[in-house]
């Protein structure tokens, strides 16, 4: 995993009146644990991959409790897992990264909000959306009001965190429909503290199990049950959930407090849950809040941005002449919600929300400082009481500090005269799949542009320089799918991309089969490094599995491959270059039809080295023989050519003065980051490149005829060394 959560895991079984302090991701476990739930599943995905490393650390405490986990094979598998919850009174939760993990289960989500359920459903989502985001932007919302479930946004500190948790259940048992709760980048990893509840076992479980079967054909989705479903959501399940969220107070409003309240009851905020912390924030920068987030001004959080309740919202805004929204993302769903409901109360409240804002991209500080500073200079705040400076004197100081500080960027900018240059992410120092982009443009250097059908994962970093070779990206495990469209237009063959872990989410079925079946004549290049790499290294079905102290077999892609009718596979170690070279020319060039797969072989780097590490510093200290390979650049032999900086683009492998005199252009390096994976000799052999790499193995503890090996080599060096320098230059003499 990328990291154990073992040490924490104690903290889940604290119990009535403890204090739990820690991340917000394990918070939300925890309050998973206090509200009874019978089963839990995901597909792991930032923002909440923790979510799954902490649930697969803490199997000892669910099954105490007889929960059943499992780390579903995708986002669809997770969604179908809450189908317990429509007959039964099973409490369960999955969690995956949205949006576009919403989009592969939204067939199953459809289903299920249509036909409702008796035990409480949950998706906890990680809102992956922001400059942190790792995909396109879009928002979860439009699920949420396409289906008919409710949508939880809850206040980024822990105790309102699991809050949300246990109330999601109580929402969704009240309605009979699934709740959506989303958490943001921030709120996940979030630190704080809250008071502790016993941890619930649920009432039917793996210890306690269901009585008897049930059917009922009103839960099934097929006509008539799914016209009755219709008007249920609408006429019984929408009410009950609004008269809850009303009656549990799930949002929260706050009156204006302290100086300066009286003169700032003419206007008003409202926010999503999420970005509760960033407004505050902005409203000190102005003024207008202290160190523990009182403020003048009347606050309505909606804790539940879907749905919205009418009257909750028009008794905030009856007083106000205008009421500021802060809304992220597009389109403003909540902001013409608002106004459809102001103008059915006959309200004249002004409404400000996207006019005040940027019109897309996150609400970071910046950001909110600005909008709302402008909402201020148009809507001045009434001025305090004679004692204290007016608050709209305050307001006008900050604005005038976030020109300030615009006009210093600006000549900043000018000093530099150039933009600092962009740091894109990359493939990790050692990776296995950075040789294989390697042979790619060797490849194309010999058969000309290829139309590369890139994919979702480590892997996407491929179409990053100094490679750029990915024409496309449409989904994870859909990179063998999208060529389909392109493959009989073009002259040559396609190639494709896949990952492991894309292979068994999508890929399999979505590209493989569809590809067998409809008789395509391209390349795929299945990349596999053992996991699901890019979301910290999380098993898949052929990772090979720790079982009773011993390695338990793996699923195998190359036996499914056959099993559905490949004929052409091949496996290469990924750090082969040149085989990798002549194997990948091979599928372009072959006579033979049909879908061609060479499979990279090589375990992801990062997982490997986590493996080594404490394994070589164990044995260091028992005094035991540790060896390790590096890689280095003869400065003699080097040109300053540079490509094979160009070739792989390691960021091990870099450029340092050079140490002749004579020549100018800087050297090849390898720096101390060297894990020793071999791609720079490789590369440099596949491509014909200079000779200049050299292999060092580094011995510690070595054994004593290792040692003197090594002094009867040093000693005929020094003898060849002496021979080959003429009598009257001194040793150490340039040459």
């Amino acid at each position: 995993m990328e990291r154990s959560f073992a040490a924490e895991v104690a903290k889940l079984t604290l119990g009535e009146g403890e204090v739990f302090h820690g991340e917000g991701i394990l918070a939300v476990t925890k309050a998973l644990l206090q509200s009874g739930v019978s089963y839990i599943g995901g597909y792991q995905g930032a923002p909440v991959s923790h979510l799954i490393d902490v649930l697969g650390d803490a199997r000892e405490v669910l099954d105490d409790l007889g929960i059943y986990f499992e780390n579903s094979a995708s986002e669809a598998g997770a969604a179908a897992m809450l189908g317990a919850s429509i007959n039964y009174p099973l409490r369960g939760a999955v969690t995956w990264k949205s949006t576009v993990g919403t989009n592969v289960a939204s067939d199953a989500l459809s289903n299920l909000a249509s036909a409702g359920v008796k035990g409480g459903a949950v998706v906890i989502l990680g809102e992956d959306y922001g400059e942190g985001s790792s995909i396109i932007q879009e928002r979860t919302h439009a699920f949420a009001m396409k289906s008919q479930m409710w949508l939880l946004d809850p206040r980024p500190n822990l105790p309102s965190i699991v809050a949300a948790v246990e109330r999601s259940f109580d929402l969704s048992e009240a309605s009979s429909t699934p709740v959506l709760l989303q958490l943001r980048i921030r709120a996940c990893h979030v630190h704080g503290s809250f008071t502790c509840s016993d941890n619930r076992p649920p009432r039917y479980s793996r210890r306690q199990a269901l009585e008897k079967a049930e059917f009922d054909y009103g839960r099934i989705c097929l006509p008539p049950s799914i016209h009755a479903q219709e008007r249920h959501k609408v006429e019984e399940r929408w009410p009950a959930a609004q008269r809850f969220i009303r009656e549990a107070g799930l949002n929260e409003r706050f009156d204006g407090q302290g100086e300066g309240a009286e003169g700032a009851r003419g206007l008003g905020i409202i926010v999503q849950g999420g970005l509760y912390n960033g407004m505050i924030r902005a409203l000190q920068q102005l003024g207008l809040a202290d160190a523990f987030g009182r403020s003048p001004l009347p606050i309505y959080v909606l804790n539940v941005v879907y749905p919205l309740v009418p009257d909750e919202v028009a008794d905030f805004c009856r007083d106000k002449q205008a009421v500021l929204l802060v809304e992220e993302g597009q389109p403003k769903y909540i902001e013409e919600a608002l106004a459809a409901i102001l103008r059915k109360a006959g309200l004249a409240t002004e409404l400000d929300g996207g006019e005040a804002f940027a019109r897309a991209g996150e609400y970071n500080g910046e950001v909110l400082l600005k909008g709302m500073a402008a909402f201020f200079a148009r809507h001045p705040v009434a001025a305090a009481p004679a004692a204290q400076a007016p608050l709209a004197q305050a307001v006008a100081e900050r604005v005038e500090d976030a020109s300030r500080l615009g006009r210093l960027r600006a000549q900043a900018a000018a000093a530099l005269g150039a933009p600092v240059p962009a740091r894109p992410p990359g493939f990790c120092v050692g990776c296995p799949e950075r040789p294989v982009f390697a042979a790619l443009k060797l490849l194309q250097a010999r058969t000309g542009p290829l139309h590369v059908s890139a994919d979702i994962g480590c892997h996407t970093f491929g179409t990053l320089p100094p490679f750029n070779i990915g024409s496309t990206v449409l989904g994870y495990g859909l990179g063998l799918a999208s060529s389909s469209g392109v493959a009989p237009m073009m002259d040559t063959r396609v190639v494709s991309i896949m990952g492991d872990g894309g292979f068994w989410h999508n890929g399999f079925t979505s590209g493989v089969v569809n590809a067998v079946y409809n008789r395509h004549d391209s390349v795929l290049v299945i990349l596999k490094n053992g996991y699901t790499s890019a979301t910290g290294t999380q098993a898949i079905p052929s990772s090979v599995r720790e079982a009773d102290g011993g390695k338990e077999a793996a699923l195998d892609i190359e036996a499914a491959l056959r099993g559905v009718g490949v004929s052409w596979v091949r496996k290469v170690p990924s750090y082969e270059v040149g085989t990798m070279l002549r194997t990948l020319e091979e599928a372009v060039s072959t006579l033979e039809g049909g879908l061609k797969v060479v499979i990279a072989d090589g375990e992801c780097q990062l997982e490997r080295q986590r493996k080594l590490k404490p394994l070589n510093a164990r044995r260091l200290q028992a005094g035991q023989r540790v060896q390790r390979t590096r890689f280095a650049v003869d400065d003699g032999v080097c040109t300053g050519d540079h490509a094979c900086v160009r070739l792989s683009g390691c960021p091990s492998l870099t450029i340092k003065p050079n140490p002749n005199p004579l020549r100018i252009d800087p050297v090849a390096t390898v720096n101390q980051g060297c894990v020793g994976c071999g791609l720079c000799g490789a590369a440099a052999h596949a491509g014909t490149l200079c000779p200049s790499f050299y292999k060092v193995d580094i011995v510690a503890n070595p054994r004593w005829w290792e040692r003197a090996l090594y002094r009867l080599r040093q000693a005929a060096i020094g003898v060849l060394a002496g021979r080959a320098r003429p009598l009257s230059q001194p040793a150490g003499a340039f040459q």
